[in-house]
């Protein structure tokens, strides 16, 4: 019996996927096992396994399309099979949710569909209007000269509302910005109402009426030239769900910010001298996770999760290091990071860095953080706050090492100076506990012997 292969959650952020590549065509034999496609959720592209065999039947979806999670990508069966009934089953659940989209998005009634004339239902005297239009059957022979737009306005809009305009509200706007007189414009709205299309269509031109001082009034616009040019790009899976978590984050968790100035002379000394002797490049950023995992050691509260009712703190450090790519960011964590030195520190985050760039992370590598760092110093950023990412009580912006002028015992001397920014959720850490975990910080870092303990 035919199986349907459907986009399955490959991230726990995922709502949908993008077919990247397929790697069998219709009527390829399928084991348990193969790569069927690539598909780039919103942290990477990842390669999509069959865990089903038989010949490839139906794909139901091209390459570079956007499909959501459970939608029907491919039908394994056996070679011949008839799958139509599957694929009707399938078109009847699309159309049915479609509709129900449809009923919720239903617009209303159109204004352009005038009523009923009333004229036409009515009966006695005290039902009569001159002013209603009579059929056409009893028109007379000699048709009347045709009223100009300003007359047309002037008696849709004066039958009973003493000489008011009848104009929706944005088409009383957009004919002030327009610089166009409301009333010269023919209304095609229920009674004659004025609607935004009948200012967009409207010509102008010698108007048949009067100003206020009994002269002829003239509305006259230039033509404006010129050719509107724009680009747009396809939002990626990546830049979507940054989009919608960071908003979550920003208007779901109350942040305050704790910003502290730190003396890097001595950290810049003792990272020359460290490179001197490593097996790897030493950055300033991994000694920065260094001071961030073991400050955290000590102040287990900042390194905690709001989990609704109730708050989690994390005994394990696991700190996540944003990496930009092309689409927006990624948060590769690394795990256990008090425990590690600033070598181990300095590989795994390279290697992290290169696989995010390379769209190469798995789930393992991005899941689990308890906290994290976003450093723009490389950038020249000198100071910024950055936004949590959840699940992470706080997060640190990292801004660049300048070269200023301080004041050591009386004296301006030259200096090296940092400042970084903690933004913190207020329903887990207050700014007492904020506070102690930056002295730690600092004082790690302009002791930077105490990293090697």
């Amino acid at each position: 019996m035919a199986e349907i292969i459907r986009m399955p959650r490959m991230s726990d952020t995922m709502t949908e996927g993008v077919l990247v590549e397929w790697h069998k065509k219709v009527g390829d034999a399928v084991k348990s096992g193969d790569i069927l496609a690539e598909v780039e959720t919103d942290k990477a592209t990842m390669d999509l396994e069959s865990f089903q065999e038989g010949t490839l039947l139906h794909l139901g979806v091209e390459k570079g399309a956007s499909v959501p999670v459970d939608a029907i990508i491919a039908i394994l069966g056996k070679k011949g099979e008839d799958i139509k009934e599957i694929l009707s089953a399938e078109k009847a659940k699309a159309s049915e949710k479609e509709a129900e989209a449809k009923e919720e998005e239903a617009p209303t009634k159109s204004e352009s569909k005038a009523p009923a004339a009333s004229a036409s239902g009515s009966s006695g005297s005290e039902k009569s209007d001159a002013s209603a239009p009579a059929p056409a059957a009893s028109a007379p022979a000699k048709a009347p000269a045709q009223a100009s737009p300003a007359s047309q306005a002037a008696s849709s809009s004066d039958n009973g509302d003493n000489g008011r305009i009848k104009a929706s509200p944005l088409a009383k706007s957009m004919a002030k910005e327009r610089g166009l007189d409301i009333s010269q414009i023919p209304g095609s709205g229920d009674n004659g109402r004025i609607v935004r299309r009948d200012v967009e269509s409207f010509v102008p031109s010698k108007a048949e009426g009067s100003d206020s001082k009994g002269g002829a009034q003239t509305i006259i616009l230039s033509p404006v030239t010129g050719e509107e040019k724009y680009k747009e790009v396809q939002v990626s899976q990546m830049r979507k769900t940054i989009a919608r978590r960071l908003a979550e984050s920003k208007f779901s968790a109350p942040h305050f910010y704790l910003t502290m100035d730190i003396n890097m002379a001595r950290a810049s000394e003792a990272r020359e001298r460290l490179n001197e002797v490593a097996p790897v490049k030493i950055s300033f950023n991994d000694m920065v996770v260094k001071a961030a995992a073991i400050a955290l050691r000590h102040h287990p509260g900042v390194n905690s999760s709001w989990l609704g009712d109730r708050i989690r703190t994390n005994e394990h450090v696991h700190i996540g290091v944003a990496v930009a790519v092309d689409e927006g960011l990624l948060v590769p964590v690394i795990r256990f990071a008090d425990g590690k030195g600033l070598a181990h520190i300095s590989a795994e985050t390279r290697e992290l860095a290169g696989k995010a760039r390379n769209k190469k992370l798995q789930p393992s590598d991005w899941e689990g953080n308890t906290f994290t760092i976003s450093n723009l110093g490389m950038f020249g950023i000198e100071e910024f706050t950055a936004i949590i990412n959840p699940p992470d009580a706080c997060i640190m912006a990292v801004g660049a090492i300048r070269d200023v002028p301080v004041v050591e015992n009386g004296a301006v001397v030259p200096g090296q100076r940092m400042k970084v920014t903690l933004s913190c959720d207020h329903r887990v850490v207050d700014g007492a506990v904020g506070s102690k975990f930056l002295n730690t910080f600092k004082e790690l870092l302009e002791e930077p012997v105490r990293l090697l303990l």
